[in-house]
């Protein structure tokens, strides 16, 4: 039996992909629209091939702080459980590091951001 949602999770890439979630979670997630402020979009290069194969591309979203508080990363909020979210830990490859964000709604959740490049 799994347990109940207890966690948010901002994603703003492949998480929101319908096959992904399939993949990773067995189902797919409802969720709504928001935004992470302040950081900016990029791309990184991914070599793990159960990543690839999941998302069916070596070229990820990333995202960065950025120097313009106005800049803005659009994506959606997903209500998952622990098993969820370790799962989702699991996808992630190195590049990235789970950390707490304020998202522009003023609620708080999980995102993959770039990892600090000492990690």
């Amino acid at each position: 039996m799994s347990s109940l949602p207890t966690h948010r999770l901002f994603s703003y890439g492949t998480l929101q992909l319908p096959e992904v979630q399939l993949a990773r979670f067995g189902r797919l997630l409802d969720g709504r629209a928001d935004a992470l402020l302040g950081y900016r979009l990029g791309y990184v290069r991914i070599a793990d091939p159960e990543v690839i194969a999941a998302s069916g591309s070596d070229r990820h979203p990333l995202v960065t702080p950025s120097t313009d508080p106005d800049d803005a990363v659009e994506g959606s909020v997903f209500e998952i459980t622990d098993e969820e979210l370790a799962s989702a830990d699991d996808y992630e490859v190195d590049d990235y590091a789970r950390t707490s964000v304020r998202l522009r709604s003023g609620g708080t959740a999980w995102a993959y951001l770039a990892a600090p490049a000492d990690a």
